[in-house]
Parts: structure tokens; C-alpha cells; sequence
């Protein structure tokens, strides 16, 4: 990430302003800074940022997305996260944003991403959202929530 860059966490979040107009669902017409951000690894602080978006430990984060302690130890030292990780950073934020969006609070996108739910056979969206499959499903969910559709 070059100096200046923007926070990538809080940018794929709606601004309070935006909240229920879907623009998250669309995403940015340039894709290509996003990716190239992604490819080079996101600084650790992404990863802090996400943690405490979420409010939860630093542990638990770690594990949901598929960090082990003694790399988690590593990354913390060199301050930066490897392709894989930031690409998890990304989905979780992305995620949370969209839960927000839909939701309307953070503390509502919080709630609902942290508790067991049906339609995540049983499990907390944010663990069923530890692959990329698993995130596409979460986020078909809120788009039914979006639409009224159980």
C-alpha cells in the first residue's frame, strides 16, 4: 500500500448517509486499484481495523480467516499480510458493509453477522463466510432480508 492510500476496511463501508442504497452490492466501477492493493498485501493495520469493525478478539479473527497464532505473530512483526489474507480482510469488510447497508447500524450489521442463523445452516454468517462460497451464500441471504424474501 503506498503512503496516502485509503483505509481499505472503512472504505467498503456505506457512509451513514448511504445506508439502504445498495451501492455497496454494485461496487466500484474500477475494480483495478482494488486488486493490485489486494496482490501487494494489505498492511497489518487492515487487519486492526476489521477486528474492531467486528468486536472481536484478535484470535478469534485470526481463525476466521485461516491465519494460524504463529503466522498471525508473523504478519504483527513485518506489519504486513500476505495476498490470501487481505483478499479474507476484504470479504469480511465487504460483508459487513453489505449486512449495514441492509441493516441499517453497525451495531445491527455486528449483531446479525455474530449470531447462529438458518439460513447459515445453523452457524454465525461470519463463520460460515470463511470461504468464498460460503461469503457469496451469506451475502444472497441479506439480499433476500433486503427484499423481504425468507
Amino acid at each position: 500500500m503506498k503512503y496516502g492510500d485509503p483505509p481499505v476496511v472503512r472504505s467498503l463501508l456505506p457512509k451513514q448517509d448511504e445506508v439502504g442504497t445498495s451501492s455497496l452490492r454494485e461496487g466500484p466501477a474500477d475494480l483495478t486499484p482494488m486488486v493490485l492493493r489486494i496482490r501487494e498485501g494489505l498492511p497489518f493495520g487492515e487487519f486492526h481495523a476489521l477486528r474492531a469493525l467486528l468486536a472481536i478478539p484478535e484470535e478469534e479473527l485470526g481463525r476466521l480467516l485461516g491465519i494460524s497464532p504463529a503466522t498471525l505473530n508473523r504478519r504483527k512483526k513485518s506489519r504486513h499480510l500476505g495476498t490470501p489474507e487481505s483478499e479474507r480482510v476484504v470479504r469480511f469488510a465487504r460483508l459487513f458493509g453489505i449486512a449495514m447497508d441492509v441493516l441499517g447500524t453497525e451495531e445491527a450489521a455486528r449483531g446479525w453477522l455474530k449470531t447462529a442463523n438458518p439460513g447459515t445452516a445453523g452457524e454465525c454468517p461470519l463463520s460460515y463466510a470463511d470461504t468464498e462460497f460460503g461469503a457469496r451464500e451469506v451475502e444472497n441471504l441479506l439480499g433476500r432480508l433486503d427484499h423481504g424474501v425468507f
